[in-house]
């Protein structure tokens, strides 16, 4: 128990500093063209995964670090997502107005130009949809959270349909994105739950304190936003994320020949994914 106190709080010290190193470069992030603003997104959060001890796990042979333009979409447990998402896929977020008030996460956020949307209103909503159109027709990557609201994991909650619009109007491609934390053995954790009311203290601890956090990321298949309306693509991408999460639930072990660790070097050279076992 003193041991893993210990530890934690030596995670946390570095996590402090790695905070203040993001501060910094934060100041002068916006001016840097978007080919070195996706690798300071990526070498910042993977170096951040290191010192919370997080692997990253993708299936063999699955697209998600093949991802490039259009809109992720994928369900909501964490503050964590985020740095989960640019380690493998360096992309732009429409996120809840709340997150920019976030201690310190919610200013790096929005230095790394984050949309925040406030719920509720109308008229913000038709500004983000207008910005994110437009970065949508000049090939840039957006992520979206679409239950609004974070989870245990267990289960995919509600998804808001609006959210898909601006894919429909720009005629983009949906990317729907399996988010799960679990242990090295494949079995479902929720220590990275930020939930109910749970502090971010709180939160930042329970992972602080935890010896094998792993998350799973699956892409599915990506769906053609044009000629479909928001509804049904908004069903059609809840219903991939859903029916996968219960799938991998049901497995609870997930064998080592169906799955690699996301190599998180120091300089980050590419991403390998393992061809999928012979048959």
């Amino acid at each position: 128990m003193i041991i893993t106190q210990l530890l934690g709080v030596f995670r946390a010290a570095r996590v402090l500093l790695h905070l203040l190193y993001g501060l910094t470069i934060a100041t002068v992030f916006p001016r840097f063209n978007q080919v070195w603003r996706r690798r300071i997104q990526r070498r910042w959060s993977v170096d951040l995964l290191k010192i919370l001890n997080v692997t990253v796990d993708i299936p063999a042979g699955n697209p998600m670090t093949t991802l490039c333009s259009g809109i992720i979409v994928t369900n909501h447990i964490s503050w964590l997502d985020v740095f989960v998402l640019n380690a493998v896929t360096p992309t732009r977020f429409v996120a809840k107005s709340e997150v920019r008030n976030w201690p310190l996460i919610g200013w790096l956020c929005a230095q790394a130009q984050t949309l925040f949307i406030e719920r509720g209103r109308a008229r913000d909503a038709a500004r983000i949809n207008k910005q994110v159109v437009k970065m949508l027709h000049e090939g840039d990557c957006l992520a979206v959270f679409p239950e609004g609201t974070t989870t245990d994991g267990t289960k995919v909650a509600a998804f808001h349909a609006s959210l898909l619009q601006p894919a429909v109007d720009a005629k983009a491609l949906v990317h729907p994105v399996v988010i799960r934390y679990q242990d090295a053995q494949g079995v479902h954790s929720t220590d990275a739950a930020y939930i109910d009311d749970v502090s971010f203290g709180a939160s930042l601890w329970n992972i602080l304190s935890c010896h094998n956090l792993h998350v799973r990321l699956v892409a599915t298949p990506s769906l053609n936003a044009a000629g479909s309306d928001r509804r049904t693509l908004t069903r059609m991408a809840q219903r991939q994320i859903s029916e996968t999460l219960e799938i991998m639930h049901a497995a609870r072990h997930i064998s080592a020949d169906t799955a690699v660790e996301h190599p998180l070097d120091e300089h980050l050279q590419s991403i390998y994914v393992a061809p999928p076992a012979a048959a």
